[in-house]
Order: C-alpha cells, then structure tokens, then sequence
C-alpha cells in the first residue's frame, strides 16, 4: 500500500454508504429488468426498452426513473402494459 496513514473514519463512512446506494440501485435496476425480460422474452429487447424514453415515465426512460429511486413508477408501467411494451 503507497499509503500507511489510517484510513479516516468519517470517509470509511461515506465509502460504505455510497456502495450501500449504488447496490440498491444496480437491485432495482435488475428487478425491473426482469421484471421487463419476462415481458419481452430476451436480455437484448428489455436492455434496449429500458433506455427509451416512455411518456408514462414523465419522458424519462425505465433506466433513468430507476436511477432516480422510481421503481414502483416503473413496475407499475410495466405490470399495466405487459401486452404493448414490444
């Protein structure tokens, strides 16, 4: 290690939270992905609907609602047009 000075404990804290967040996003992320290939039938056709914009979404795409902690907002798109999402 090029740096032998204890690591502080206020940015350990920061560190742990920060992973925490992003692993609850990347689960949402994967529910909804799911979720959306259940639907379509394969990783390519949900990838590609998770990054168009939907106008049920305000105009944001599935992947960025997500990101932004809209997760029911998604699912509840998804479980509503589970016959039209293709």
């Amino acid at each position: 290690m090029a740096n032998d000075q204890p690591l502080d404990p206020g940015a350990f804290a920061a560190l742990q939270a920060r992973f925490g967040q992003q692993s609850r996003r990347a689960q949402a992320y994967y529910t909804v992905m799911h979720a959306v290939r259940g639907v379509l039938g394969s990783d390519d056709t949900a990838s590609a609907w998770m990054e168009q914009p939907q106008a049920a979404l305000g105009g944001q795409s599935a992947a960025q609602a997500v990101g932004a902690g809209r997760v029911e907002d998604v699912l509840a798109h998804v479980l509503a047009h589970v016959r039209t999402l293709g």
